[in-house]
């Protein structure tokens, strides 16, 4: 079935956060506090790997902002134990456009579909308004629709995100592709009758795969 819409997830599919790191070590150093890098990252990437999990999920941060603030900042809570106010540092940067970048070949992708004539749309879990994130990159004139689980109700897989945004886009399920990096979450297009397609995390800096998208969609 030939694909004439996209939907995309936001983090860590579109956009990313490499700077968070060097926040963290930058903010400990105005507390007089010096850090190993390399310690913060392995850190970093435990919270990062046990924010993914099932029970985390479960807790339902991504409902509203103050469910997704208060989830954050616990799993932030390592950073506290290093210096005394580095939760909140870290979580105000990955909640503001400075604290996300896109991937190295995203924006050249979603241009690339967008000559195309291919409309596309965001179905992300999140409590947070991430419109300003697309603004400022760039990116937001070529998303046809938002549909954010923080102003629904409802996470991934609920299949009434995915229809909503079809619905939006005026498009088909059946030749919608729903791009993520989440089989629990994303993987739930395939019951509202969307395609899907999966994307494994590459290593820091590297690019995303989304080409990948422009072979399904030509």
């Amino acid at each position: 079935m030939p694909v004439t819409a996209v939907l995309f997830d936001f983090g860590h599919t579109l956009f990313d956060t490499p700077s968070s790191v060097d926040l963290v070590v930058a903010e400990a150093a105005l507390r007089g506090v010096a850090l190993d890098r390399g310690v913060i990252e392995s850190t970093w990437l435990g919270v990062r790997e046990r924010s993914r999990g099932a029970e985390e999920m479960a807790k339902g941060r991504d409902l509203s902002p103050l469910a997704h603030r208060r989830c954050w900042l616990d799993l932030f809570a390592p950073f506290d134990d290093v210096a005394p106010g580095l939760a909140e540092a870290l979580y105000a940067h990955e909640t503001s456009p400075a604290g996300w970048v896109p991937y190295p070949d995203a924006p050249f992708v979603v241009e690339a579909l967008a000559g195309r004539g291919v409309a596309m749309g965001v179905v992300s879990d999140t409590g947070w308004d991430i419109r300003p994130v697309f603004e400022h990159h760039g990116l937001a004139r070529h998303m046809g629709v938002f549909v954010l689980s923080g102003e629904h109700g409802v996470t991934k897989p609920a299949t009434r995100l995915f229809e909503l945004a079809c619905s939006a886009l005026d498009a088909a399920p059946a030749t919608t592709l729903m791009v993520g990096d989440n089989h629990r979450t994303d993987g739930g297009a395939i019951e509202s009758g969307l395609q899907a397609l999966l994307l494994p995390l590459p290593p820091p800096g590297a690019r995303r795969g989304l080409e990948a998208v422009l072979r399904l969609v030509g």
